[in-house]
């Protein structure tokens, strides 16, 4: 009786939007059930999966395919947005689940293809005899091929909007709503709202790294404090020599740069290092030598 009722369901063609996104949800899946996997693992010894990793692989996949594909005609990714697999081989218009050959040959032609290109390339990557480098041409040779018609697929899909892939084009299964779906209506204001932070926000990406954001600090820094007067006599650079000009603590390894105040060794270093146009922030004075201060402080001058 249910599947009486599962045959006269209509079919609802779908958005060639909606077939890459569930691609790309099945990717996403697998990825995550591998580094999953091999999360368990971290404990043993290193490389402990790298001679069957293609054996477990495949055995990973084929759990997936006997939970989805097998038992609801569907994939995780196309569950997650309402799609499933429809036997287009059929003759009638209504939905027709997959026949079991077509799930096995799901199964073949998906996890068994990933399992032989990952294993022959094992076998003959090392194999230096005349036969094995005319095998491995051979099955270079096919792999290309099958890109090459992967890639005319895909551009009669983008044109015809059905057989997302070459797999379900020569098995002749394709991918249709579960239910119908509502006519999406999205406001234009909304999505110009969009388009526009967006944009702003690739430009502020591509901006940022080009501004000299501890040039542009300190210059701020430099016109709201008073600028002091440039002074050689040892009473002035006396009286600076108590914190740091960039930091504002004691100053560690004190250096000068010319003008009359003292910076620590590192914080001058760095920030010159950072910058070759370096200018003190309290004075605007560029960086003429970078020297040791010559003049000895007293720790009581603290107090």
């Amino acid at each position: 009786m249910a599947s009486n009722i599962g045959n006269e369901k209509s079919v609802n063609p779908v958005l060639r939007i909606s077939q890459l996104d569930a691609l790309e949800l099945n990717k996403a899946l697998e990825q995550l059930v591998w580094s999953q996997f091999t999360s368990c693992f971290h404990g043993f010894k290193p490389g402990v999966l790298a001679h069957f990793e293609p054996e477990v692989k495949a055995f990973l996949w084929l759990i997936l395919w006997r939970f989805t594909i097998y038992s609801k005609n569907a994939t995780v990714g196309q569950a997650i947005l309402n799609i499933q697999y429809k036997n287009n081989l059929s003759q009638t218009e209504k939905y027709q689940p997959l026949s079991k050959h077509q799930k096995l040959w799901y199964l073949i032609f998906t996890v068994g293809g990933r399992w032989l290109e990952e294993r022959c390339y094992d076998l003959f990557n090392n194999r230096q005899l005349q036969s094995f480098c005319k095998i491995k041409c051979y099955i270079n040779f096919a792999a290309g091929l099958l890109k090459l018609c992967g890639l005319l697929n895909f551009l009669i899909f983008l044109q015809k909007g059905t057989f997302a892939t070459l797999t379900e084009r020569i098995l002749g299964i394709r991918s249709v709503f579960c239910k119908p779906q509502n006519v999406r209506q999205v406001g234009f204001e909304y999505m110009n709202r969009e388009l526009l932070w967006h944009g702003f926000a690739e430009f502020l990406i591509y901006l940022l790294p080009l501004i000299n954001v501890q040039k542009l600090k300190l210059k701020i820094s430099s016109w709201c404090l008073p600028i002091a007067g440039l002074s050689n006599n040892e009473n002035t650079l006396a009286a600076h020599c108590k914190e740091c000009s960039l930091c504002g603590e004691w100053p560690t390894m004190p250096h000068t740069i010319g003008c009359s105040h003292v910076f620590c060794y590192y914080c001058i270093k760095s920030n010159y290092l950072f910058d070759m146009y370096f200018t003190c922030p309290k004075c605007g004075s560029e960086v003429c030598s970078l020297q040791p201060l010559k003049y000895k402080i007293e720790m009581t001058e603290l107090h």
